[in-house]
């Protein structure tokens, strides 16, 4: 049990730490020791990060009348882009227990790109800290929240990790604290709507107060908020990119594998590692939002198991590329197979073969440019696989200038009606990647391909893949047929399906 004088101390100490963040985390923890014995503090961008802050709060502070330091500078707005594995997420941890520890009812806001990010890795890195923390028994730190032990405030000292919900906007509108501290933290921001920026700023008007708003993400987007804090709107934050190739964190073998496979200034290095912005333009076909939404949604066996199952096969271009195998059950797309590209046409075939026979699937449909041997092959076995050229015509060519353009359209809006697709970033980067080319006749037309892989590294095998399942109409291979009499034509029970139906 704590002394009282060293109880005192150690508010004492803490107050001294008001505008110097990195003084505190160096203070705070048990560097060198225990679960920290090969750690000895923020070092690298972090440490700068932490300083940056505190050099702003110290600037834009001043004394009252009664000689009393108050702030009355403006809001403070830091924005980082960082490549993957670089730290964020303790930088994070390090700024609310900084910031709740150092200034008496201190309210804040923590969100994230997902709930499960937030709950699963943003506030998880905040539970271990504080956990660590020297001032720990102050605070209580549950799941989703961190205040103050002492019930007389635990009100208005706090700090809440809220999803965003852009029907529901008063969590970040309403938090105010005239004349005290604010901090808002925004992680993998790249994908929060733009209304949740939009209410947050409205939030950082408070006269001599301290608000501290710092965004962090992937810079997995070329528009959007955060693009715009390192662009249009940079005079107004103060953005830094972070490589992941000086980070102590991150697997630099894994990174040097990744620069000889896919290029430095290719988009994939870009994002991942460098921590800039990829080259796409802003003629995105597929929005980041739709792309953000469905990835790794979950819905009910009801919602599509009635629906016919498409098997898709994309082959691969070049050896750099991946031999692609999905399939799409109404709403729902699984990836059931990537693996490098081979020229053993039997192999392929043959691992289409099974997967069809084990997931009873009622359609296969083969990417034509580079899958005509594994369908020849498949004829052998007598397989009713069809080859799909993605440069013929479409169903519609008023609207479309081929296939490709009809088959990604209707991936488009099938992600927006509710398509789930898997947690797979490297599905969602591609999904993000192709533009859309500007037509006198207003035919849709999407960037070529060699182009894609240009840009980004590699070729949007997954996505294509995913595109494939909409090449044409499918109905259940069981589903009974019945005669229509008043029309004289034969239809299945429920009719032709219909890719859209149930999304």
């Amino acid at each position: 049990m704590s002394s009282e004088a060293d109880e005192k101390e150690l508010e004492l100490r803490m107050a001294s730490f008001r505008h110097d963040p990195l003084g505190h985390v160096l203070y705070s923890y048990p560097w060198g020791e225990g679960e920290l014995k090969n750690h000895q503090g923020p070092s690298g961008w972090e440490g700068d990060f932490l300083d940056e802050i505190g050099r702003d709060l110290r600037a834009g502070r001043s004394k009252d009348d009664e000689g009393l330091w108050i702030y009355t500078g403006k809001a403070i707005q830091k924005a980082v882009a960082a490549g993957h594995d670089v730290g964020k997420s303790a930088v994070v941890a390090w700024l609310v227990l900084w910031a709740i520890s150092t200034f008496v009812d201190t309210r804040g806001v923590v969100t994230a790109n997902t709930d499960t990010q937030l709950s699963t890795k943003t506030w998880p890195e905040v539970t271990k800290w504080h956990r660590l923390f020297i001032a720990s028994h102050w605070f209580v730190c549950p799941a989703t929240s961190i205040y103050a032990a002492d019930a007389e405030h635990e009100k208005n000292w706090r700090i809440d990790a809220i999803p965003w919900n852009r029907a529901k906007t008063e969590s970040f509108a309403g938090l105010h604290n005239l004349g005290k501290r604010v901090l808002f933290i925004f992680d993998e921001s790249s994908a929060i709507d733009d209304p949740i920026w939009e209410v947050t700023e409205g939030a950082t008007l408070d006269k001599n107060t301290e608000i501290i708003w710092a965004v962090f993400g992937n810079p997995t987007r070329n528009s959007g908020r955060l693009h715009a804090c390192f662009h249009s709107q940079r005079q107004f934050w103060s953005p830094r990119h972070v490589d992941a190739r000086n980070s102590p964190f991150a697997n630099q073998d894994k990174i040097a594998e990744w620069k000889e496979r896919y290029g430095e200034d290719s988009d994939f290095f870009r994002v991942r590692v460098r921590g800039v912005f990829p080259r796409v333009g802003d003629r995105q076909f597929i929005s980041s939002a739709a792309i953000h939404e469905a990835r790794g949604r979950q819905v009910a066996p009801t919602a599509y198991a009635f629906a016919p199952k498409i098997l898709t096969l994309d082959n691969a271009w070049d050896g750099g590329d991946e031999i692609v195998i999905g399939l799409r059950q109404g709403i729902v797309y699984r990836q059931l197979a990537a693996f490098a590209k081979n020229d053993d046409d039997r192999y392929i075939a043959t691992r289409l073969a099974r997967l069809e026979d084990e997931e009873k699937a009622d359609a296969v449909f083969i990417d034509k440019g580079y899958g005509t041997g594994v369908y020849s092959l498949g004829k052998g076995m007598r397989r009713e696989w069809v080859l799909i050229a993605f440069g013929e015509a479409a169903s519609d060519p008023h609207q479309f200038l081929n296939k490709r353009a009809e088959m990604w359209s209707m991936t488009r809006d099938w992600l927006r009606a509710g398509g789930c697709i898997p947690d797979d970033e490297q599905l969602c980067i591609e999904l993000g990647a192709p533009e859309l080319i500007g037509r006198e006749d207003a035919k849709i037309q999407l960037e070529a391909k060699k182009d894609i892989k240009k840009r980004l590294g590699f070729s949007p095998g997954r996505a294509d893949a995913l595109a494939l399942t909409f090449a044409m109409p499918v109905r259940k291979k069981d589903a009974p047929m019945l005669t229509v009499p008043r029309y004289g034509r034969e239809m299945a029970h429920n009719g032709d399906y219909d890719p859209m139906d149930g999304a």
